[in-house]
């Protein structure tokens, strides 16, 4: 990909050399607290020492201290990792914006969050080793870059294939925006036995969405090279669940998908970039 030069996105905050990690020690509790974690052993019959420690945790890690240390030397290669993100980032919106506009609406950015270790999220606190997320309670995808040595190793190189990685979790954004992933939380509320069929479509469609901001993005910027697609499709391949359990030595259990088959995170991501058209994205009835 032709990426250098092109705008970088405003929407980033870096938090690497300050990853959530949870205080210990020292603080005091309240007289309520105490009484409260008591009648909870009584009715629990849980260890209350194990319950005051698990609550002296909380009441000092529910909000993570940041780690004060001074944020090491970043090395040219990851330099240009963060410039990349934040570059592909600029162009979902870029793109994103323009095809709302056309629709008669406005695009809300997604934010990105990059990391390393762990990090509070208003889903909550995550490990890199997580890969990267989507939250939507704070409309933020978070990045530990890296996953993109990780992806390399699961024989997904180049700077597309990480590029769809970033597309697909703006592409959970769009999905939150537009109301879909709250319909499908009620899905599997409904219908708990297929809880991951419905999960599937979700991460089907954001592979589709990705698909439609490689549309986009190229008519916009010209700014893909011989062989890009080829990667992006193969980086699907690589993450596809029935590939990954295979890699992990596990026998493929298809009831235990939770992102799609190799098969079909490919047909949802080359059925995004052929068409440009969200509305052909439509997983959840096909």
């Amino acid at each position: 990909m032709r990426w250098k030069g092109h705008r970088q996105s405003s929407n980033v905050e870096d938090r690497r050399g300050k990853g959530a990690r949870l205080a210990s020690g020292g603080g005091k509790m309240s007289v309520v607290t105490v009484v409260i974690v008591i009648v909870i052993s009584v009715v629990t019959g849980k260890n209350p020492i194990e319950l005051f420690q698990m609550v002296g945790g909380s009441n000092q890690g529910s909000s993570p201290s940041q780690n004060s240390a001074p944020v090491a030397q970043r090395s040219a290669a990851e330099k240009e990792l963060a410039e990349f993100a934040k570059t592909i980032l600029a162009s979902t919106e870029d793109a994103w914006h323009a095809e709302f506009k056309r629709r008669g609406s406005n695009y809300p950015a997604a934010g990105m969050v990059i990391f390393e270790g762990n990090v509070q999220s208003a889903c909550g606190v995550n490990s890199e080793r997580t890969g990267p997320f989507y939250c939507p309670g704070d409309n933020k995808m978070y990045l530990a870059l890296g996953f993109f040595r990780q992806l390399q190793q699961m024989g997904a190189p180049g700077d597309f294939a990480q590029a769809y990685v970033i597309a697909h979790e703006v592409g959970h954004h769009m999905q939150n925006i537009l109301g879909t992933e709250k319909k499908m939380r009620q899905m599997q509320r409904q219908d708990p036995a297929n809880k991951n069929k419905y999960l599937v479509m979700l991460e089907l469609q954001a592979d589709c969405y990705a698909g439609v901001w490689a549309n986009l993005a190229q008519q916009q910027k010209n700014w893909l090279d011989d062989g890009d697609v080829e990667e992006g499709l193969q980086a699907a391949a690589s993450i596809g669940d029935d590939t990954l359990q295979k890699n992990a030595g596990r026998r493929v259990d298809v009831e235990s998908f939770t992102h799609g088959s190799s098969q079909q995170r490919v047909k949802w991501l080359r059925q995004g970039m052929r068409t440009g058209d969200i509305s052909q994205c439509n997983t959840f009835g096909n």
